[in-house]
């Protein structure tokens, strides 16, 4: 019915097919082209992306300021948390992940909060040990989450939305993709991976995360080159135009082109 609205417009409007997030290289070559209908309505693939040659990735205004002038400590105490002497902060927002025994081990070796989100997170880790404390977490709202990941030394997230996240944090973070029978989510892994030029074993870590076959647990990299890294990533991305931006000026274009 939808359709049938479009075509029986005195001007058809411009119709398209947002696509999901992924830094796979087909996504540059489809970006923008028109997708012929049948009917003879207009169409056209718009993808985010990683790269100039894509739609760019979600970023609000004043995104990047409300960042710089954030004050840790003071949205940590609005949670009822503080951070001990010494100590780092890690979040995790996770699926299901065997991996999960080799990370507390490792986060045990020295002083750590490490704040569990609802779901997965908090009925998976349930004994911490060594120099290792965590916090259970309430449902969070975008804004909070997004405090959350900017509190966080080291975040661990999961799905497309928490890795855009994580990237405009600029704190270094490990993404979970979401697993797929096929072993297609490897491939998403190692395109993005590419996208980002992380450190050997920050990668490594990702894979082992991940559990892509044949990677064993590296350990948990320096934390200042993979901070370092985090940031380069984070500048290059925000020499892009916006994805909100990015459509409204695609589809003015062809709205103008139409008519």
């Amino acid at each position: 019915a939808y359709v049938h609205a479009m075509l029986a417009r005195a001007v058809a409007p411009v119709w398209i097919n947002l696509e999901y997030l992924s830094a796979e290289s087909y996504v540059e070559r489809a970006h923008g082209l028109p997708s012929p209908q049948r009917n003879g309505l207009g169409k056209w693939f718009f993808y985010p992306g990683f790269t100039t040659g894509t739609g760019g990735l979600l970023r609000e205004d004043g995104l990047t300021e409300a960042r710089h002038s954030f004050n840790r400590q003071a949205w940590l105490a609005q949670q009822g948390l503080s951070l001990h002497p010494g100590e780092r902060l890690v979040s995790l927002f996770c699926y299901d992940n065997p991996a999960l025994p080799d990370l507390l081990a490792d986060l045990a070796q020295q002083p750590t909060l490490l704040l569990l989100t609802p779901g997965h997170a908090q009925r998976l880790v349930t004994q911490p040990g060594g120099a290792l404390r965590v916090a259970h977490l309430p449902w969070l709202s975008q804004d909070n989450f997004d405090r959350l990941l900017w509190s966080g030394d080291l975040n661990f997230v999961r799905g497309e939305d928490s890795l855009v996240r994580a990237l405009w944090a600029g704190a270094a973070f490990v993404w979970q993709v979401y697993p797929q029978s096929d072993g297609a989510h490897w491939v998403k892994l190692d395109a993005l991976l590419a996208r980002g030029s992380l450190p050997p074993q920050v990668a490594a870590l990702w894979r082992a995360w991940n559990r892509s076959p044949g990677v064993p647990w590296p350990g948990l990299p320096p934390a200042a080159e993979w901070a370092d890294a985090t940031l380069a990533w984070r500048r290059r991305l925000l020499a892009q135009r916006d994805l909100s931006t990015q459509l409204h000026a695609f589809a003015l274009a062809k709205a103008a082109q139409s008519s």
